[in-house]
């Protein structure tokens, strides 16, 4: 698992989203990682890690970011 560029982060209230790109399984993907903040600390992370597939495949041009 690697991470390449962070694209975005988001917090509202006690809750942060990451949005990232990177490899997993040799594969280029994006992260979705949710995290719940308490005292200051993570406390609970959720993710989601969706393919990329080449940009030949695409539907549109939009991308995931």
């Amino acid at each position: 698992m690697k991470y390449h560029a962070l694209h975005k982060v988001i917090g509202q209230g006690n809750f942060v989203l990451a949005l990232a790109e990177g490899e997993f399984s040799g594969k280029r993907v994006a992260f979705y990682d949710l995290f719940r903040i308490e005292n200051r600390k993570i406390v609970e992370h959720w993710d989601v890690i969706q393919d990329i597939p080449p940009k030949e495949n695409w539907k549109n041009q939009n991308g995931k970011f």
